[in-house]
């Protein structure tokens, strides 16, 4: 039962340093989680509500996830083709516009909760 503790123990403690990792390898990673921290923010001031927070909260973790998905593809790719190949292109590009595609339906998702929000106020 203690190996199979300590395992599971190990297997958080890597996963920790694999976020940690990717938060500072990775420029966009920096740029995700900086949105994230403005949406928290805007989300406490304007007092958005339980299920738009599990709304928003769904988001951070498909985008920040995917972020960290997309380096771990890149860094397969070029560990498997150092060489420019157009199949290793491929991966990348298609890895790189699948975040793209969690971005964006995260930024429409966000002014759908927060527009509406910000014009009461005025």
């Amino acid at each position: 039962m203690y190996m199979k503790n300590k395992k599971l123990i190990n297997s958080f403690k890597y996963a920790f340093k694999g976020i940690g990792s990717s938060f500072f390898s990775e420029r966009n990673m920096k740029i995700h989680v900086s949105i994230m921290l403005i949406v928290i923010i805007m989300g406490i001031i304007l007092k958005i509500s339980f299920w738009e927070w599990i709304i928003c909260i769904g988001w951070f973790a498909l985008v920040i996830g995917g972020e960290m998905f997309n380096t771990a593809i890149e860094q397969v790719v070029d560990i498997a083709m150092p060489k420019k190949d157009p199949r290793a292109k491929l991966a990348k590009d298609v890895s790189a516009g699948g975040v793209l595609v969690f971005a964006i339906g995260s930024a429409i998702v966000g002014l759908l909760i927060f527009i509406p929000k910000i014009i009461a106020i005025f």
